[in-house]
């Protein structure tokens, strides 16, 4: 903090650059995988301590950021990244984001009552869920795994884990017996996503992997190599792949056999400037963007993931119930495509509909599959925001004072029905 809050302070009238990282206090907190990354071109940025990598060099080109308002020096090889994720198969190191293990006999129902989803699931099961204030709007959304009758592991975002494991805590009833316990640097993760996965991890593993062995939303123990690690099939990209949840100790020799077998796929590793850009060209959602404690699941466009017939409720469940709009909400996240390729979003900029102010951005990247920005933003409309609001306006995005035609739409263009997250690899070929 001594070195930090000097370099803050001498910041406050520096050029606020987009993606600007900090430099001080640094490498705080490393992945086991940091040297390996390094080695392998990573530039580094920081979250919450953690060292993670935003974008990957090739050989011969400088891993460090080049900043500008426009396209950045990395924007060819986050592209790369992309094209790995959607077309092969790429390998990310998400060993930051925090893992909660809740546990004891009262854990199921302690749980169902805190997460908007229905997380009185089968064993091996994983959810995504809310989690809501009294108001219904969002502390958190996180995915939960069901390991055991009365034992769960939470992950949820690298920023996330002292406030989500208090607000588990502080709302355990006196009289239940639920214990949280952050086991956040017992374990790796590396997600292995694209249509390639299932191959690559194939070559490492006896377990089934297969649709039918190994559905959508589950998690397995499996062997990788000489490891035995979680493997939960979820995916923050829009791709087949499994989240491989690794012990501490394993998570080089499980890296290192990846990148042994993943030669012949033409596994590459990706940042996180990839994941952002796959997972805004998928419309998926992401707390402190636009996900906030005043924004509830039906403007969110996350009514899906509520659960409002479970036994017992759960907090924020009366105020969704009055707030729930008879026809469209008034206020809602809407994804944007820009129609031209050449503008660069980056998030905060103003969204106009017919020439008057509607919204925001809350969230840009470039989507290199898309082949123009994305963008997800909130926009505000009394009589409700639909598709017949959106298709009968005229938008605009303005970038720094230029306004750039955009297309909105309530489904992303990219897979809208999430056909390639489920599919058999041979579904996936033949609809290339």
């Amino acid at each position: 903090l001594h070195d930090r809050v000097k370099e803050t302070l001498g910041l406050h009238y520096a050029m606020p650059w987009p993606n600007r990282e900090l430099d001080t206090a640094r490498p705080f907190r490393r992945s086991p995988l940091y040297d390996r990354l390094a080695a392998r071109g990573a530039c580094f940025g920081s979250k919450m301590g953690w060292e993670r990598a935003n974008w990957f060099a090739a050989p011969g080109e400088r891993a460090g950021n080049d900043y500008a308002f426009g396209r950045q020096n990395w924007h060819e090889a986050v592209k790369r990244e992309m094209k790995a994720t959607r077309e092969a198969v790429a390998v990310f190191d998400q060993t930051s984001f925090a893992k909660l293990l809740v546990q004891g006999r009262d854990a199921c129902a302690v749980l169902n009552r805190i997460c908007a989803g229905n997380v009185d699931v089968p064993v091996g099961t994983s959810v995504y869920t809310g989690v809501l204030n009294a108001r219904g709007g969002y502390e958190s959304d996180l995915t939960v795994m069901r390991l055991g009758a009365q034992k769960f592991l939470i992950v949820t975002g690298s920023a996330q884990a002292v406030h989500d494991a208090d607000w588990i805590a502080r709302n355990i009833p006196p009289d239940a017996h639920a214990i949280v316990t952050d086991v956040t640097s017992s374990y790796a993760v590396l997600a292995l996503m694209g249509p390639r996965s299932r191959d690559l991890l194939g070559k490492l593993s006896s377990a089934d992997l297969s649709n039918a062995g190994f559905p959508f939303a589950t998690i397995r123990e499996i062997d990788i190599g000489y490891a035995t690690a979680y493997a939960n099939r979820m995916t923050y990209v829009g791709e087949l792949g499994w989240e491989l949840i690794v012990p501490t100790e394993f998570a080089v020799g499980v890296y290192e056999a990846l990148h042994e077998a993943g030669g012949e796929f033409g596994l590459l590793d990706a940042g996180y400037y990839a994941l952002d850009g796959l997972r805004i060209e998928k419309g998926f959602r992401a707390w402190g963007r636009e996900l906030t404690p005043d924004i509830s699941p039906w403007q969110a466009g996350l009514g899906f993931a509520v659960a409002m017939d479970k036994p017992g409720g759960f907090i924020g469940r009366d105020a969704l119930v009055e707030a729930k709009p008879s026809t469209a909400p008034a206020k809602r996240i809407v994804l944007f495509t820009l129609d031209h390729a050449e503008p660069m979003l980056w998030g905060g900029e103003l969204i106009l509909r017919d020439g008057k102010p509607v919204g925001e951005v809350r969230s840009a990247a470039y989507g290199h599959t898309l082949g123009r920005s994305v963008a997800l933003g909130l926009i505000e409309n009394e009589t409700g925001v639909d598709a017949a609001f959106l298709a009968s306006g005229r938008f605009e995005i303005d970038l720094a004072g230029v306004r750039h035609a955009a297309t909105a739409h309530l489904r992303t263009p990219y897979d809208p029905k999430s056909e390639r997250v489920k599919a058999d690899v041979e579904e996936i070929r033949a609809a290339a």
